[in-house]
């Protein structure tokens, strides 16, 4: 969810896809199952949990089910996915606290919570290891920080794409514009020993998702379509000069194009870590 945290008023993070409906289409697919099962099997019931940038909260809400009556608290940098997210717990009937808050001071005492959830969140952060020391300095001792996020060169799909590379490539000069890392995901390991986490604590992994039925590629190239021309990936490839409205448009018709094929196939390759604190 799962979109950043607030950046503090030295950082000057952007989040690269924004909050268009494209974009919390595929957020709200999210769920516990699908988003963090190499972390489900540590969960035990009444553990507190922490979720920073928990975007519409369909992720933070599953693991609330599984761990209350635990308390669990979602954080994103927007009010207006945070009251998304609080409209969504009250549907669910589950207990879930949902607010804006900062990833590099995030407002809780040291040793507040037995998990810190981060899911998509890292890449999108100027400097994710000062992330990852708040999230470690919030989690209580024994407890544990999972972060997963994309690998965007480490996407693969079929058939071949002149114009799915084209849009790899752009998404990564988006990005390093931005000063974020859209290959976060092989990255993760390192970033968790960076920011003093203990090697016989960490355990990484990686998890995949696969978009290859009929319903899930129209999916998944509809949305993309969707995001090359009307999210903020889009204002940010024109605003930094990177790509126009007529180049954005050629994107989204490769998308539907990969869509429509019988045997097509995507995956998108996550790493992840669980880190004990």
């Amino acid at each position: 969810m799962n979109s950043p945290a607030a950046p503090s008023s030295a950082q000057r993070d952007v989040y690269t896809h924004g909050h268009h409906e494209s974009v919390l289409r595929s957020h709200r697919w999210r769920t516990a199952e699908n988003s963090a099962a190499y972390l489900l099997g540590s969960l035990r019931q009444g553990q507190s949990l922490l979720d920073v940038g928990c975007g519409p909260g369909t992720v933070t809400i599953d693991l609330a089910r599984r761990l209350a009556p635990g308390e669990v608290v979602g954080i994103d940098a927007s009010q207006a996915v945070i009251d998304i997210a609080r409209d969504a717990a009250k549907d669910a009937q589950v207990a879930v606290t949902f607010d804006v808050a900062d990833a590099y001071a995030l407002p809780f005492a040291d040793d507040s919570f037995d998990v810190v959830h981060a899911h998509q969140v890292l890449q999108h952060l100027t400097d994710p290891v000062a992330a990852l020391h708040e999230m470690r300095r919030v989690t209580k001792p024994g407890g544990l920080v999972a972060v997963r996020d994309a690998d965007y060169s480490g996407m693969t799909w079929f058939p071949s794409s002149p114009g799915l590379d084209e849009w790899s490539a752009l998404y990564h000069e988006v990005t390093e514009a931005n000063g974020a890392q859209a290959d976060a995901g092989r990255r993760l390991l390192s970033w968790v020993r960076e920011a003093g986490f203990d090697d016989a604590g960490i355990a990484p992994s990686a998890g995949v998702w696969c978009y290859s039925t009929p319903t899930d590629r129209a999916w998944w190239s509809g949305l993309w379509a969707d995001r090359c021309v009307a999210s903020d990936f889009a204002a940010q490839a024109i605003e930094h000069g990177l790509a126009d409205e007529v180049g954005l448009e050629l994107l989204a018709d490769a998308w539907r194009e990969w869509g429509t094929q019988e045997d097509g196939w995507f995956s998108v390759l996550h790493g992840e870590v669980l880190a004990r604190a």
